[in-house]
């Protein structure tokens, strides 16, 4: 009989990881049935949708409080066509909110519920682990330690790597990522990354700039790359650039279709694929060192090899509202960016708050740039964190789903 999977991803990393699993799961039954929530990229692994991803998008808690109605008749709607159909199992990739939710209903049915990208609990919320352990027959993790956390809990978990580590090259080509964004070789090259969200935009790429101005001065010949998700965001971003002006600053939103960059092959056949690579990936494979604000990019910038500052500031309403969802004042860790909790250690510096201050931003930018020493130890580190964090993810999450149903039989 052919198995099916009711799937909810809310978000583009979630429709990646989601498509890559259905394909996973189509190695061992190609007729796999799957609908539910999704993007393009699940859609081309043979997704039905029921719902746009876009209908789970919200930027912060505001927006989430005026699209409230929106997702809750979403929610709703995925629940009952999930309980009519009544699929082998239920998968919801990330989006905690919505799908924890979801699961718990669902799973209280007699639908296996399987949740793909364990809520980083080690970190903000750990009561909501009571709630994992109702809604959820088995978590699936992309972090090694997250393992004994959630097995401590009751809650079975499988690890299955980080489908980055597969995606991103574990020896980055510098040269030929400048090829391909038309940029002359020799020059030292900074990739600035503010986020893509409109907050983190308005509140880190002004100080960002200002750092660049710094930077600059002490070395005029530095180019200064800001890879932008869309066009708003590209518009949003050149109109602070207009206040904080920064020479040999280029903004990029995509390959160039000509230049000195346009032959170089986008699939190589001892090389990764770079087809479908967000134009940050580029970015980051081009540049010398990144300056970016802390959420996957950091995880990204750190298996490109590459050393990185990591920074971010919210607002104090913002602040307020996350102190009051969570009980915490602050996170559990002592760092934020993700390869610092991996490793457990500070190993690239941290800038929140009052101490992302453009001053404070360019001297450890600089350090990145300059300290050849420090490069080489990062990139050795960040190797062998590579190495930690890859394994057949796919085939890994497939599996687990597939033993869940039997368990569940």
């Amino acid at each position: 009989m052919t198995f099916s999977a009711a799937i909810v991803a809310g978000e583009p990393s979630g429709d990646l990881l989601a498509a890559r699993m259905l394909r996973g799961l189509r190695a061992h039954d190609p007729q796999v049935r799957a609908m539910g929530i999704g993007g393009p990229a699940m859609a081309r692994a043979g997704f039905e949708a029921w719902h746009p991803m876009d209908a789970l998008s919200v930027f912060g808690y505001v927006d989430a409080l005026r699209q409230a109605p929106r997702l809750i008749r979403t929610w709703r709607d995925t629940r009952r066509r999930t309980l009519d159909w009544r699929p082998d199992v239920f998968v919801g990739v990330d989006a905690p909110d919505f799908n924890l939710r979801l699961e718990e209903k669902l799973r209280a049915a007699g639908i296996p519920t399987v949740h793909l990208v364990g809520p980083s609990i080690w970190a903000w919320r750990f009561e909501r682990i009571h709630q994992i352990r109702r809604a959820v027959s088995h978590m699936l993790v992309l972090f090694p330690f997250e393992v004994d956390l959630y097995r401590e809990q009751g809650v079975p978990v499988t690890y299955v790597g980080h489908p980055l580590a597969e995606l991103i090259p574990v020896r980055p080509d510098r040269a030929a990522a400048r090829r391909r964004l038309g940029l002359e070789p020799g020059r030292r090259t900074l990739a600035l990354m503010p986020g893509s969200r409109e907050s983190e935009i308005r509140l880190l790429a002004p100080r960002f700039l200002q750092a660049a101005q710094i930077l600059r001065s002490q070395d005029s010949d530095l180019r200064i790359i800001v890879p932008v998700v869309n066009a708003r965001r590209r518009a949003q971003f050149e109109a602070i650039l207009a206040q904080n002006p920064v020479p040999g600053c280029t903004v990029l939103s995509e390959l160039p279709a000509a230049g000195p960059g346009a032959q170089e092959p986008l699939r190589r056949a001892d090389g990764p694929d770079t087809t479908e690579w967000p134009i940050a990936w580029h970015a980051m494979e081009a540049a010398d060192a990144v300056l970016v604000a802390s959420g996957t990019a950091t995880l990204e910038a750190a298996l490109f090899k590459r050393p990185l500052v990591i920074s971010y500031v919210i607002t104090p309403w913002m602040r307020r509202i996350m102190a009051w969802k969570s009980g915490q004042d602050a996170p559990s860790l002592p760092w934020i960016g993700l390869p610092n909790i991996l490793e457990r250690e500070f190993v690239v510096p941290e800038l929140l708050q009052e101490d992302a201050t453009p001053q404070a931003l360019a001297e450890h930018t600089w350090a990145a740039l300059t300290d050849a020493d420090l490069s080489a130890r990062i990139a050795q580190r960040f190797t062998a964190l590579h190495e930690t964090l890859s394994r057949d993810t796919p085939a890994l999450a497939a599996q687990a789903i597939l033993e869940t149903r039997r368990d569940h039989a």
